[in-house]
């Protein structure tokens, strides 16, 4: 197999790092290696430890690495945290060409002119990451998804331009760097979840895909085949264990314990008579608490997520809107109950995201905590066969007003970070 075929994902969590060394053989994917390492160097997603985050991704390298039996050199790598954001933006040219039929320099046109929305002071401390067209129009004619061949005289798009900011991608880029991992591609941590877990016809009707981390919660909000919304919220699964530590006045480990073999997002499931006996758990607890009151917790906070999550929907007009409903991916999303509580709370229908399944030694990957690593090598091979309708931001850089900051090339937007 050519070094080229092969993608490497890299997601880098506020708990785990988790790699994936795969390749496409016809119309299979086949996972060659995998690894999965508890990292402490992120917190909300955003890097606070630069050293423990590095020997994060070098332990999770070198796992894959033995597994692949293949070095790890570049990888496509998430970006999160609640300093990534979105903003519609709009874009307007005349179709260069004299017989009126739009090229693909005016549809790369049209996109640098969207991006001239971003102020000179905010593009001073922000990064692009991805530009998203939603629609085009051309002249009177409108919801248009590929303008190219078509004629008219007037080109517009509507875009969703997603941007993270510097610094936070500069301590990311460091860690990197001194891992020795060039970063071949970046992707915002809600898409790629949403490219491993949708399908079109989900993508079509209309869903919001909630990739539950330990510290935020990502959104995606999908409707006509097009990213309509994304968004952050600075809570998750963390914070469940959190509350449980309190409530049992205990470590943070016997609650994530609790969490996992005992918990429940749904109280009223919970037998009165199930009793918790904490010095099964720990050696340094003692007596026991009813199983009852620890759902009690944990559906309190769940509560509390899904209706930020409502409050994001009701932003774009979509809170109870979306036919295919609510996907809900990462860690977070495995506590018993919390299908029938999304259900009850955001009144949508609601499932599990489990990854696209992967041949090799991929077994252990047919788990919602997987959803983003899967989405990232997913999200490249769609890159290298077409883009599946997205732009490529390196097409467009040198055609950005003159008021913008430029670009830089994709598999080199780390390194202008570096020292």
């Amino acid at each position: 197999m050519r070094r080229s075929d092969i993608t490497v994902g890299l997601d880098i969590g506020s708990s785990q790092v988790r790699l994936i060394v795969g390749a496409k053989e016809e119309d299979r994917w086949r996972v060659l290696g995998s690894s999965k390492v508890p990292c402490n160097g992120l917190r909300k997603g955003v890097v606070v430890d630069i050293e423990e985050t590095t020997n994060a991704i070098n332990k999770a390298a070198e796992i894959a690495e033995r597994i692949a039996g293949t070095p790890i050199e570049k990888a496509i790598v998430n970006i999160g945290g609640s300093h990534v954001s979105a903003q519609s933006a709009r874009g307007i040219v005349s179709v260069s060409r004299a017989d009126g039929e739009v090229s693909q320099e005016d549809v790369e046109r049209v996109l640098a002119a969207a991006q001239s929305v971003i102020s000179p002071e905010t593009a001073a401390n922000r990064e692009i990451i991805h530009v998203i067209p939603r629609s085009y129009s051309l002249d009177n004619q409108s919801e248009i998804r590929d303008p190219v061949g078509m004629n008219g005289m007037r080109l517009e798009v509507d875009a969703l331009i997603v941007t993270g900011s510097i610094p936070f991608i500069r301590n990311l880029s460091k860690c990197l760097s001194q891992a020795g991992i060039e970063i071949e591609g970046v992707v915002a941590s809600p898409l790629a979840a949403s490219e491993s877990v949708l399908n079109r016809r989900q993508k079509e009707l209309g869903v919001v895909v909630v990739d539950i981390g330990i510290g935020t919660s990502d959104i995606a909000v999908f409707e006509e085949d097009q990213l309509i919304y994304i968004a952050t919220l600075p809570i998750g699964a963390g914070h469940v264990t959190n509350d449980i530590a309190i409530g049992l006045k205990t470590s943070i480990d016997v609650a994530e314990k609790v969490k996992k073999e005992y918990g429940s997002a749904m109280a009223k499931d919970v037998s009165l008579k199930k009793d918790i006996n904490l010095a099964r758990i720990s050696k340094n607890e003692e007596g026991s608490i009813k199983a009852k009151e620890i759902a009690e917790i944990i559906e309190a906070r769940m509560e509390e997520i899904f209706r930020l999550i409502n409050k994001e929907l009701r932003k774009i007009k979509r809170d109870g809107m979306l036919p295919a409903g609510i996907v809900l991916t990462g860690g977070g999303a495995k506590l018993p109950g919390i299908i029938d509580l999304a259900k009850k709370e955001l009144h949508l229908p609601a499932q599990i995201g489990f990854p696209l399944k992967m041949e090799g030694v991929g077994e252990t990957l047919d788990d919602p905590s997987f959803a983003v690593v899967t989405g990232l090598v997913l999200w490249d091979q769609v890159e290298r066969t077409g883009g599946g309708g997205r732009i490529d931001i390196t097409k467009i850089t040198d055609k950005l007003p003159d008021v913008m900051r430029s670009v830089n090339k994709i598999k080199d937007w780390f390194k202008t970070f570096l020292p």
